[in-house]
């Protein structure tokens, strides 16, 4: 019987966001709740499996891991791109890849978040939390301070920078803007003035990253970046962990220079000993950004479509058509 996988489903939601008899009648679904060890181990796992439906960028899918699944006819991943897929290494060995459609909501939803993240660290949220729930109040609370009248740096004025943007500008905030392609004209029309990556960090109370990882965003902020920031500055990343220099970022929190307000690391899930557990001025999330209902509302039935539609013979949403030639 045709095996499919469903990878990284780490909230435990796939299996209550899409109709999956129609699939399991045909083929035998297994369900992948927790991250894969390393390379090796996601291997010795996928081995047996025909279809593999990917999660965002969760599991990395280099060319190595894809020619050591002898099975693999189909890979599904959700969203339009996945830059930890190497696509060509699918085609060469004609397995096709589907994609889905963006959630709705899915860009104002990683906004969302990191307007959340901003203010739970502007007003020390965490730390007020967790000392209602240990039965103290106040005590020893960090002072925080009121956005109004603060300047916020967006590295990044695409679609998502931009939600974030107009939330800033509700606050009160006074916006400034960078980023490779960013024009003037642009940065105006999102009531943000453009200044250099220097002036930026030099002048902003708070930053918040809004890029796509790519060469040249990979290590974007590093340690001279970091100490250019304002005392207390705060540091937003819902993007990508390695647009910032890990270990920079580490020193600077620990060294209590800035405070860091993250959703996205290096490695996810972030390892039991990590040094941004236990660092101070940081509040963190589990990768949440896009993760909303919406989202899964469109991820999970479109994957099941994909995987029909191919069963079919008929496959949708193909990102690489030369592999369905190369089938023939």
């Amino acid at each position: 019987m045709t095996k499919v996988a469903v990878l990284d489903d780490w909230q435990g939601v796939a299996k209550t966001n899409a109709d999956w008899s129609p699939l399991q009648a045909r083929t035998d679904v297994v369900f992948f709740a927790k991250a894969f060890e390393n390379e090796d181990d996601a291997a010795r796992q996928l081995a047996d499996f025909d279809i593999v439906l990917s999660m965002r960028e969760r599991t990395p899918l280099p060319a190595s891991l894809i020619n050591r699944l002898p099975k693999l006819r189909m890979l599904g991943m959700t969203g339009a791109r996945n830059a930890s897929l190497d696509t060509a290494a699918c085609t060469a060995r004609g397995v096709v890849v589907c994609n889905t459609t963006g959630g709705r909501n899915n860009e104002a939803a990683t906004a969302e978040l990191a307007l959340g993240l901003l203010i739970s660290a502007a007003r020390a949220i965490p730390a007020g939390d967790a000392n209602i729930r240990a039965g103290k109040f106040q005590d020893d609370v960090p002072v925080g301070y009121a956005l109004a009248g603060k300047t916020m740096g967006l590295i990044g004025l695409g679609r998502l920078g931009s939600h974030m943007a107009r939330y800033c500008k509700a606050l009160n905030m006074d916006l400034l803007a960078w980023s490779q392609n960013l024009t003037p004209e642009r940065a105006q029309a999102a009531g943000a003035s453009m200044v250099s990556k220097e002036e930026l960090l030099a002048r902003s109370d708070a930053v918040s990253i809004h890029l796509v990882l790519s060469d040249r965003t990979r290590g974007l902020i590093g340690a001279a970046d970091l100490a250019r920031m304002k005392p207390g500055a705060i540091l937003v990343n819902t993007s990508r962990g390695p647009i910032v220099d890990e270990k920079a970022l580490i020193e600077a929190v620990q060294a209590r220079r800035i405070v860091a307000a993250l959703d996205v690391f290096d490695r996810e899930p972030l390892p039991a000993n990590h040094p941004l557990r236990s660092a101070p001025n940081v509040v963190m999330t589990p990768h949440l950004g896009y993760g909303v209902q919406e989202t899964w509302d469109v991820f999970y039935p479109q994957s099941v479509e994909n995987a029909l539609a191919f069963l079919d013979g008929k496959p949708v949403r193909v990102t690489n058509p030369q592999a369905l030639a190369k089938r023939g």
